[in-house]
C-alpha cells in the first residue's frame, strides 16, 4: 500500500443530524475534511464541519451541486435524491453506499423482495397497494403493516393483530409482514470497504419502547449463545456481500422462539444500535464508516467492556428549549458517558442524546442503565 491519500479528499455527507455529528467527531482524528448538507439551518453538524450547506436532500439540483464539491459522498440518512447520486457516480465521484443500494433500501418493499430473492431468511410477507388490499389478507393476521417508503424511527409501522384493527393500515403501497413471536431483537453492524474487506461487530440486544417503537436500551454483548452470535454475524455478512455494498450496514434481526434468525430491516449508515461502540469497542461504528468509505483499512471491532446504551428522548408533555435534569449526578458515576446531540429544542420522544454505560457484570449493567435512564430527564 502506498501513501494514504484520503487526507487530501473531501468527504461530503448528506444529512447533518446526530449521526453526522458523531461521524465528524471521528473524522477530526484523521484530519479529514467534511462537508455537510442538511435541510435544517440549525442542524447539529452546522458548526462542526468545514462547509455546511442548507438544502433539500431530495432535490436533484441541490444534491448534485453539493456532490460536485466533494471527492467521496456518503449519507447519514437514506431519504436522499438517488438520481443525482447516480449522475455523480457516472462522473467519477465515489458514492458509498452506492446509489443502487440506497435506492433498494429506501423502499421496504424492494428490500423485502431482495431478501426473498437472495435466500436471506426474513418474516413471510405480502406486498399491498392500499388499505382495501390489506383487508383481502385477513388470513395473514396477526401482522405488521409497514409503509413502503418514508417510514423512519418507528413512524410508518402499524401492528394489525386482527380484522378489527384493519383501519390502522396505510392507504398507500406497503407490505404486510407476518407477526414474528420473537425471543430477542438483535442488531449486527457490518462494514465493507472498496477492496472487499469486511468486518462485523459482535451482536447487540435491543429493547424497544413499548409504545413508540424506538430503541430504549441496548446491551452489548447480547446475552445469546456463541452459536447464535456467529449465525447473526454470518447473516449480516451475507447481506452486505449480496448487496455488494461499500460502507457501513446495520442489520436488525429477530431471534424466534425456535432459535431461527430472521432479517427484519437494514440501514446503510451508522445506526442507533451502534452508538455504544464509541466507548465500548476498539473501533467505533463512526470510525468504521469513515474507514469503509474512504478506502482505509477496517478497524478491530472487538469489545473492550460490556456496555449499555440508553437513548435520551424528550420527556412527554415538554416542548421548547431543552433543559437536562439529573446530569451532574449521572456523570459522577464511573463508566457513564454522555452524548448530547446539539438539538436546542425538545419535544416528546425526540432523540436528544444517548448515554453509554460501561460495566463488566451484565446484571449490574442492566440495573445501572435503568437507574441512569430514570435519573436523566430532558424537559423544557
Amino acid at each position: 500500500m502506498g501513501q494514504a491519500n484520503y487526507q487530501q479528499q473531501v468527504l461530503g455527507i448528506l444529512g447533518g443530524g446526530q449521526l453526522g455529528r458523531m461521524l465528524i467527531q471521528s473524522a477530526i482524528n484523521y484530519n479529514l475534511t467534511v462537508h455537510i448538507m442538511d435541510p435544517d439551518p440549525e442542524a447539529p453538524c452546522k458548526n462542526l464541519c468545514r462547509t455546511f450547506v442548507q438544502g433539500d436532500l431530495k432535490d436533484y439540483d441541490t444534491v448534485y451541486a453539493f456532490g460536485k464539491t466533494c471527492d467521496v459522498i456518503s449519507i447519514e440518512i437514506e431519504h436522499v435524491n438517488t438520481a443525482a447520486l447516480y449522475q455523480l457516480e457516472q462522473e467519477g465521484k465515489k458514492v458509498f453506499p452506492q446509489p443502487r443500494v440506497i435506492e433498494l433500501i429506501q423502499d421496504k418493499r424492494t428490500q423485502k423482495q431482495f431478501y426473498q430473492d437472495q435466500g436471506i431468511p426474513t418474516a413471510p410477507f405480502v406486498l399491498t397497494e392500499n388499505k382495501a388490499d390489506v383487508a383481502r389478507h385477513l388470513d395473514f393476521l396477526p401482522a405488521v403493516h409497514k409503509l413502503g417508503k418514508e417510514g423512519y424511527d418507528g413512524r410508518g409501522v402499524q401492528t394489525i393483530p386482527d380484522a378489527g384493527a384493519i383501519g390502522r393500515a396505510f392507504d398507500v403501497p406497503g407490505l404486510l409482514e407476518k407477526f414474528v413471536d420473537f425471543d430477542k431483537e438483535l442488531a449486527v453492524i457490518v462494514a465493507r470497504n472498496e477492496h472487499g474487506a469486511v468486518k462485523t461487530f459482535p451482536s447487540v440486544e435491543c429493547a424497544f419502547h413499548p409504545v413508540h417503537n424506538l430503541v430504549e436500551f441496548l446491551f452489548s454483548p447480547a446475552e445469546i449463545s456463541p452459536e447464535t452470535d456467529q449465525k447473526a454475524q454470518a447473516l449480516a455478512l451475507k447481506v452486505i456481500e449480496k448487496l455488494d455494498m461499500v460502507g457501513l450496514l446495520a442489520v436488525e434481526l429477530f431471534v424466534t422462539k425456535s432459535g431461527e434468525i430472521l432479517v427484519n430491516e437494514i440501514a446503510p449508515r451508522p445506526h442507533n444500535s451502534g452508538h455504544h461502540t464509541i466507548e465500548a469497542n476498539f473501533t467505533s461504528q463512526f470510525e468504521q464508516h469513515l474507514r469503509a468509505v474512504m478506502g482505509m483499512p477496517l478497524g478491530d471491532t472487538g469489545i473492550r467492556s460490556g456496555a449499555a446504551m440508553v437513548n435520551l428522548l424528550g420527556e412527554a408533555g415538554y416542548t421548547g428549549e431543552a433543559l437536562v435534569e439529573g446530569l451532574d449526578e449521572a456523570i459522577q458515576e464511573k463508566g457513564v458517558y454522555l452524548h448530547l446531540y446539539g438539538k436546542k429544542l425538545t419535544k416528546p420522544f425526540r432523540k436528544m442524546g444517548h448515554v453509554t454505560v460501561l460495566e463488566a457484570d451484565m446484571g449490574r449493567l442492566r440495573e445501572k442503565a435503568q437507574r441512569i435512564k430514570e435519573l436523566i430527564k430532558i424537559k423544557a
